[in-house]
């Protein structure tokens, strides 16, 4: 059964209010980190490219009669592409925000079910998933507690998958990390979660190291597009904060320098770790 939990941002703050105290709640829990960008995350965050959806079901088996758990599910980014191989789907997605914006966008599917959870505890019955499949979240989850989890709820034989899209170093992309560091204080604060969760990776598929392979992949953005690509981003100051202003204008100068007939690429490197867990493996 599909569940719905939106949260209401609070009442009777000013929008400074509302950053400091979006900041303060996210270095202590991330599960609520995209409460307040969720609009942003749905029209402007990057998809996956097909690519990735063959690998799933040619590598990993997923299809009709099949089920993939989603981890950190999101907004159904994800999900969206894992119904595509005719398998069943299960998002599991803690912030409420978020999963309701996955349920509002897949709900007319019967093969997509929503749940209210964590990668630690998902809820999930016993070896009652073939897939699972992490995208742009991993480095948010307690990886011991995790595998723990994801161990209980595979089958034998399951795969998981973790993914993310990196941004390519390329004039544009350098351009709009130079705005990240300098309009945005916590972002060093998450690229460096993102990049430390690789031991961690590695640990969840021990004592064999997990397949790896990596994906070109690019949005093609208008300027509004751009805008809210970065508006989608957790760790950017919102509309009354100081730098917010500051952060467009430099933004718009960046579109300026780069686009062609009014748009512009931002490329990444879709980036995936596959496998099966040790302790699952005939």
């Amino acid at each position: 059964m599909i569940q719905g939990d939106l949260r209401q941002k609070p009442k009777g703050q000013s929008n400074r209010e509302r950053t400091e105290c979006r900041i303060e709640a996210n270095m202590t829990d991330p599960k609520d980190r995209f409460t307040d960008c969720v609009d942003d995350y749905v029209r402007y965050r990057p998809t996956y490219p097909p690519a990735l959806l063959e690998l799933i079901t040619r590598k990993c088996g997923l299809g009709a009669g099949r089920v993939a758990a989603d981890i950190g599910s999101g907004t159904g980014i994800l999900s969206r592409l894992l119904l595509q191989s005719g398998g069943r789907v299960v998002g599991v997605e803690p912030n409420g925000a978020m999963r309701a914006a996955a349920e509002a966008a897949l709900s007319t599917d019967a093969r997509f079910e929503s749940v209210d959870a964590s990668a630690e505890e998902t809820g999930l019955p016993d070896a009652s998933v073939d897939v699972i499949a992490c995208a742009q979240a991993f480095h948010w989850f307690d990886p011991v507690r995790s595998r723990a989890e994801f161990g209980r709820i595979l089958k034998p034989g399951g795969w998981v998958v973790l993914a993310w899209n990196r941004r390519k170093d390329t004039p544009l992309g350098r351009d709009y990390e130079d705005l990240l560091e300098r309009f945005a204080p916590e972002y060093a604060q998450v690229r460096t979660r993102e990049r430390a969760a690789e031991p961690g990776l590695v640990a969840l598929f021990a004592p064999r190291p997990p397949n790896f392979v990596r994906f070109d992949h690019a949005q093609t953005l208008d300027e509004a597009g751009l805008r809210g690509r970065l508006l989608s981003s957790s760790y950017v100051p919102q509309k009354g904060h100081a730098l917010f202003e500051p952060m467009l204008r430099r933004l718009g100068e960046i579109f300026g320098a780069h686009e062609q007939g009014g748009v512009v690429r931002l490329a990444y490197d879709t980036l995936v770790w596959y496998g099966r867990l040790s302790s699952l493996r005939p």
